[in-house]
């Protein structure tokens, strides 16, 4: 492991408000996707979705190396997976803003917001709610057989909690409701730069 690695803590609303508001030198990355962070997001935050950030942690190291990095997600879940990626980039300091925005919301931080749209994890929940609803009432009163429609759901759900992956969030993230907005991750890692 990197010796310069950095060590990633979880902090609460308040410091996370703080580091935001008052350090000059943290750096807020809000990993939720494009549409997520359009419709709700914390100012002096910068989006760099999950799924993209792989690919430019070499560049947010680079802005990151003597600055804290802030994590923010929708709850906290998506923040863990990107301080899983960039845990081995030198970075001065990596924390996780516990609870995410619905934490930040609930404690009445300031946030911008545009357009609503429902979450991922909210569609999560809705899809895989209503085939386990779908698979038992026509497996009950259509056919039998519809109840495996139940089963596999309930199956993807427990191995996505065991392996803390979730496959249903990567398909929705990819329907065209969840694209509404584009991020432009260059452009992001420069607004970042030009704000040091």
């Amino acid at each position: 492991m990197n010796p310069k690695s950095a060590s990633t803590t979880i902090v609460a609303v308040e410091k996370a408000y703080e580091m935001i508001t008052e350090a000059k030198n943290a750096i807020a990355i809000d990993v939720r996707t494009s549409a997520e962070f359009e419709s709700k997001h914390i100012p002096g935050s910068h989006n760099i979705p999950l799924d993209q950030l792989p690919a430019y942690t070499n560049e947010i190291a680079e802005l990151a190396s003597n600055a804290a990095v802030l994590l923010i997600c929708q709850s906290g879940t998506r923040a863990r997976k990107a301080a899983e990626v960039l845990q081995t980039m030198p970075v001065s300091s990596l924390s996780i803003l516990d609870g995410g925005i619905v934490a930040w919301e609930k404690a009445g931080k300031p946030y911008k917001q545009g357009v609503q749209k429902w979450s991922m994890e909210r569609q999560v929940r809705g899809v895989a709610g209503t085939l386990v609803l779908l698979g038992a009432l026509g497996g009950l009163f259509a056919w039998k057989p519809l109840t495996w429609i139940a089963a596999l759901i309930g199956g993807g759900l427990a191995y996505s909690a065991a392996s803390n992956t979730c496959g249903m969030a990567l398909l929705l993230s990819k329907l065209p409701y969840n694209q509404g907005a584009v991020c432009d991750v260059r452009q992001t890692l420069k607004n970042i730069a030009d704000a040091a």
